[in-house]
Formats: C-alpha cells, structure tokens, sequence
C-alpha cells in the first residue's frame, strides 16, 4: 500500500513539475528576455504578451484564407478561383450547382451566346484515342471525415484535328505544329523542385499534345521524364546555355534543339510580376541545380536585368536568327507589354527587317513569380486583356499578324478566361499557378523561402517527399483536359465548331452602370484611329 502511495506521489509531482514548474520558470525567462532584447520595441514593453501578436501576424494568412475571407474576396486568387482548379483535377469535374458566384454588378467581359448552338458531333474536335488517367470519387463525406477512392477514369482528349494545328514558325526546318490549346507557362527546376516538375511532365505528357515551358533554369531530366513537348526557354542569365564563365554557347542550344521532345525556344526578355531577371534564394541551389545552369551551388542567383548579348531590334532579331539557324526549331519572345508605341515599335522592326520572333509569349502583369519585389509586381506592365488587344492591334496594324503567334498568360486559370484571351487575340494560352495548384500547392506564398509546406515550390528534401509524383500526375492531365473540353463546350454555345474561331466579335464589355458594349473587331478599331 506504502509503494501505490509512493508511486502516486512521485508521479503527481512530476506532473506538477511539467505542468506548472517548468511553464512558469519558462515565462519567467521569457520576461525578462523580452525586457530586455532590443530588437522589438514591443516585446520590451509587453513581455511576453507581445508574442501573441507575432504568433497571429504569422497566422494570419491561414486564418483568413480558411476562416475570414469570404469565397470571392482572397488574393492572389480567391477561395472560389482556387477550387476551380484543385477539383478538376482531383475529380475532373467543373459542375457547381444552384448558381454562379459571380458578382454580376461589377464591369467585365462576357461571351455571347448564339440563338442557335453546336452540337457535339459537330465540333471540330479529335478525340479519337482516349487518355488513361484516373481521378477521385467521395463515397462518404463527413464533418471531419471523408472517405474517397482513386479510380481509372479514361477521358476524351479534346485535341485540335491536325488541320486545325497552330503551326508555329511555318518556315523553320521542323515547324512546331500545337493541337492543345492550353500548356504549362514557364516554371524552372529550382524554383520548383524535382517532384513538381515530374509530376508536371508526366501529367502533361499523358494529356498528349499540351506543351511545358521549362522556364529560365534550363532543361533537367525532370522536364523530359513524361515525354511532354518542351518549350525550352533562354533568360538573360543564359542558364543551360552558357561556358562556364558566364558566355553564350550556341553548341548548349543544338544539343538542346536535338531533343526530339524540344519543339521550340523562347527568350524571356520580361514576365509579368518582375521586369528583370530571376532570382533564386541560395539555399535552392542544390548541387544538381548548380550544374544544370553552370553556376555555383548554395549561392543566390540573380539574372541580369536584360541579355547583355543584344540592347535593341535588329541586335536582338539577329540573336534570334542565330539560334533559329542553329537549332532549326522556331524561336519566340516572353514579353509585358507596356503601352501602344511599344508595341508599335516591334511591329514596326518586324516589317521594316522581315525578321523577328515565331511567337510572342505575352505576360499579362498579373502574372506570378516565385520570387520578386512588391513595387515591380503590383505596378509594372499592363495586365493581359489590355496587353493582347494593343498588341494583336500593333502587329495587325504594321501587316505581320501573319508571321507570328501570340501565346498569352496571366491568370488564365479557367476555360471562361482562356476563351476571352482567345478571342481578344491570343492563338494559345498558357498556365502557370493553375498547374502549382494541381500539383499540391496551398497558396501559402512562401515560394520564395524554401519552405513550401506542400513541397512544390522547395527543393528541401525532405519537404519534397509530400508530393508523391505518381498521384498528382493525374490531376495534372484532368487540370489540362477539363480546361480543353470547357474551351469546345464555350465554343459550341457561341455557335463556333471550334475555339479557335473566337474572336473580338464573340464578346461584350459590360460597365459599371450594367451598359453593355461591344467588343471592337479588328477592322473597326482600324477604322476608329
């Protein structure tokens, strides 16, 4: 009886020293820290009840995202945009039911429909072979639980026939023939670790015909590992592309273009959230990164503002002559269009030499980065609505809209948005964050410290091991092909056979006092200058 009481006693006053001895010797030090660190001026003067300040401000984003903000109102996109591209590709559904969300009161574009609609079996459409991919289906969902099974779910293509191709650069010896309208816009190996750009490539290789932009840290593995077309860009830091001492290496660009996978190459000359190079923290530099762009590992990389191998038109036309001739494949241009008379200018260079890009990649100013500055992200460049009319207008204006294909990006994350680029000019569309988002990501903007909870945007391994590549490769291929089918299903109500037949005409400007306007064709806004 004496030990039951002994142990009894002994383990009462080891909980007494865990639960009230060592809480309070701990704010006690706590106290007298904060007093006196000098650091935090509110932490000297509020020991110890400061720390609930830090503690909500680092919260604060999870709070709001999940608990305060309501489903239109988040940002960079709200809670409503977000699930509009996390369930196609967990479920491949895009159904809502009861009614739209969309505040109707406030201006925007809207699609006119025709008195008189497509049927399916009219559609210019090839989904001839179907795409093996699988997806999610909830058999019990709960309070706080929910009971869901993957299953094989073998889904139409929804492919451009080959007639009805985008051809980019028609006159270079292997032309670029694009039967999907929707790609990957640019993300780079290192900003993005190794799980996300395989899962990336897979997903996209096995929605066939959908392309994936390597962005500025050149080609790795990861990127060919689902056998997906590449677009392999060229930034002003030559990554992939330079010798060891910095320079340009033209033989770095043919082993590149003898890739079959490797169908084109694009110089980032801007994108929409920095109009300057990248930046990559040095903890991201892994050893393997460190050797695919030939720089040194663990040590921060920022590009040059601009390239520094041209500085105007004609110098930079014929750097893109040089890697045209040399890789044989066409070559484009990743700009953010700033006014009319810039604009103007390359058009203008464009008829005047006869030369110039095979496609232009316009990045609205929406666009997103894993990592830049405030003051450039919020106020630099047009967003993309603005951007693709002035410059669809420009290269129509000086007769080159013929030579060169627009390929437009910026928040273009649903078939309704990718239909309204579409149809103010773009011949192709790409996504950026719609593909982070398939992949895992949760928005919890720390891309730019290593630290992604999801493991998307980090290369820490051990945060990678989140992403488990063969599950999120089908939501990526159900993230393509939903957004696909949705852009024939816009089509066939506004009476076209195909998307690729939108144009100014399909759509109407509604204003703030609920006027509505329509959208200028081409050959009026010719008029009306």
């Amino acid at each position: 009886m004496n030990t039951f009481f002994e142990n009894v006693s002994l383990t009462a006053m080891i909980l007494f020293i865990l639960l009230v001895v060592v809480p309070a010797v701990t704010l006690v030090w706590l106290f007298f820290y904060d007093r006196g660190q000098k650091q935090h001026s509110i932490l000297r003067n509020f020991p110890i009840l400061g720390r609930v300040r830090y503690f909500l401000e680092q919260t604060g984003p999870e709070f709001r995202q999940y608990l305060f903000s309501d489903d239109n109102s988040g940002k960079p996109f709200s809670r409503e945009e977000y699930l509009h591209m996390v369930l196609p590709g967990k479920y491949k559904s895009s159904l809502i039911g009861f009614g739209s969300k969309r505040d109707f009161e406030e201006p925007g574009y809207y699609i006119r429909n025709a008195m008189f609609t497509k049927q399916n079996e009219e559609m210019r459409v090839d989904n001839s072979d179907l795409v093996d991919t699988r997806h999610y289906v909830i058999d019990d969902e709960g309070l706080f639980t929910r009971r869901e099974h993957m299953e094989d779910a073998p889904a139409l293509p929804w492919l451009l026939p080959p007639d009805d191709a985008v051809v980019i650069g028609p006159d270079c010896r292997e032309p670029f023939h694009v039967r999907s309208l929707l790609g990957q816009s640019a993300m780079s190996f290192g900003s993005l670790g190794k799980n996300a750009i395989t899962a990336l490539s897979k997903g996209i290789g096995m929605a066939k015909g959908a392309w994936m932009n390597t962005g500025e840290g050149g080609l790795s593995d990861y990127h060919l590992a689902g056998g997906p077309e590449i677009i392999a860009q060229i930034s002003s830091g030559l990554f992939g592309y330079r010798t060891p001492d910095g320079e340009f290496d033209i033989e770095k660009v043919k082993e590149k273009a003898a890739i079959p996978n490797v169908r084109a190459f694009e110089l980032k000359l801007a994108q929409g959230a920095k109009m300057r190079g990248g930046h990559v923290e040095g903890e991201k530099v892994t050893e393997e990164i460190a050797k695919i762009r030939t720089v040194e590992p663990y040590t921060t990389i920022n590009s040059p503002n601009r390239f520094r191998e041209f500085d105007d038109y004609p110098s930079m036309f014929e750097f893109i002559g040089q890697i045209r001739e040399a890789g044989g494949k066409p070559v484009g241009i990743k700009v953010v269009i700033g006014s009319k008379s810039e604009a103007d200018e390359l058009a203008g260079w464009m008829k005047k030499t006869g030369k110039g890009p095979d496609f232009i990649s316009v990045d609205g100013s929406e666009g997103g980065s894993g990592a830049t500055y405030q003051d450039l992200a919020d106020s630099l460049g047009l967003p993309i609505k603005t951007a693709l009319t002035i410059l669809d207008d420009s290269l129509r204006e000086h007769g080159v809209r013929d030579r060169v294909k627009i390929i437009a990006s910026g928040k273009i994350t649903t078939p309704d948005k990718a239909a309204v680029a579409l149809a103010l000019g773009a011949d192709l569309v790409q996504v950026a964050r719609g593909f982070m988002i398939s992949v895992g990501c949760i928005m919890a903007l720390k891309c730019h410290t290593n630290e992604c909870p999801a493991g998307v945007a980090t290369t820490d391994e051990d945060l990678q091991r989140a992403l488990v590549v063969d599950e999120k490769k089908y939501r990526v291929t159900n993230y393509i092909l939903t957004m696909r089918e949705g852009l024939f299903r816009i089509a066939a109500a506004a009476g076209l056979d195909s998307p690729t037949k939108l144009d100014r005409t399909h759509l109407v400007y509604l204003d703030e006092r609920g006027r509505a306007y329509p959208v200028q064709g081409h050959d009026e806004h010719l008029r009306a200058q």
